[in-house]
């Protein structure tokens, strides 16, 4: 059972940081002029990578591990919602990152705001993907 606590916990924390960044934290970063805006974005952005994408490995491995020791089909699902964000931001979030990575906030870039806009708005499916694999870890531990 600690396997599926610990895949339980680590979505909850996925899902808990996206829903944060997506309510809190990229609103208010919009409401910066474009240049600040994208010099905010970058560092945060690099550092919530690297702890959302292991949050992510860590949830999907402990809930494989949990679906083996009670094959309750919940644990993986669970799993492959939660490692479905691997996919989901390679191939769906990184081409707007590498765009608004190439882009000098001092440049004045017309691309800046709208390209913010758009991972705003994609980087909510990551959110529901957290939210939805913790509810079916939860539903599986009950």
């Amino acid at each position: 059972m600690i396997f599926g606590l610990l895949a339980l916990m680590t979505a909850a924390a996925f899902a808990g940081a996206a829903i944060y960044i997506n309510v809190a934290e990229h609103p208010a970063r919009l409401k910066l002029e474009d240049g600040p805006l994208l010099t905010q974005w970058k560092p945060a952005y690099h550092a919530g990578f690297i702890m959302q994408a292991s949050l992510a490995v860590v949830s999907g491995a402990c809930a494989i591990v949990a679906f083996f020791f009670d094959w309750d089909w919940k644990w993986l699902l669970g799993a492959v919602i939660i490692l479905a964000n691997w996919p989901y931001t390679l191939y769906l979030i990184m081409p707007t990152n590498h765009k608004l990575n190439a882009i000098d906030p001092a440049s004045g870039s017309p691309d800046i705001r709208p390209l913010l806009v758009r991972w705003g708005h994609l980087h909510a499916v990551r959110s529901a993907l957290g939210t939805i694999a913790a509810v079916l870890f939860l539903a599986a531990a009950l």
